[in-house]
Order: C-alpha cells, then structure tokens, then sequence
C-alpha cells in the first residue's frame, strides 16, 4: 500500500524543471544582450544538474534563468520606451526651432 504514493512521488520528481532555454535566447536576441546571456547561462546548467541528481539545483538553476529572461525582456522594455520618448522629444524640439525660425526677431 505504501508503494502507490512512493511511486506518484518518484514519477512527479523524474521530470526536470523547465529551463526556459528558447526564452533566454530569444530575450538575448530581442531585448537585452548581458542579461540575456546570463539566462542562458543558467538555462544551460537546468539539464545537467538534473541528470547529475542536483534536484535542488537544477530547480534554483530554472528559477534564475526564468528571473533573468524576465529582467532582460524588462530591460529591453524600457530601453524601446527610452527611445520613443526621446525620438518624441528630439521631434518637439525640432518643431520648436521651426517655430522659432519664422519669428522676425
């Protein structure tokens, strides 16, 4: 009877934690290239620390490469918003001067 629930316990634990590889490559390429790279890194460490029986690992090794996909897409982010806001102002700016220039000062 004890076996059932040892075996449910077994079976749940033999599959390895996701280790978000596409995401980090796609944060890497698309957003932000440092940390990006530091995902992978830890995406790459998932499925070896696994196999080695490093369970512990292999879950802390899933966590930051799904934390640092998050800060590189953030990153990314607010580096695209960054450039809006200042393309809208480079354009008033421009508008400004515009104006300025028609002024018979």
């Amino acid at each position: 009877m004890n076996d059932q629930p040892l075996q449910q316990q077994q079976d749940v634990s033999s599959i390895p934690p996701p280790n978000y590889l596409v995401w980090a490559i796609l944060t890497t390429i698309l957003c932000c290239l440092p940390f990006g790279i530091i995902s992978i890194i830890y995406a790459a460490q998932v499925n070896s620390k696994w196999q080695a029986g490093d369970i512990p690992g292999a879950e802390s090794s899933s966590k930051n490469a799904k934390i640092w996909a998050w800060v590189a897409f953030g990153a990314g982010l607010a580096a695209i918003l960054l450039w809006i806001i200042l393309l809208a102002f480079g354009a008033l700016a421009g508008f400004g001067l515009e104006a300025l220039d028609s002024l018979d000062l």
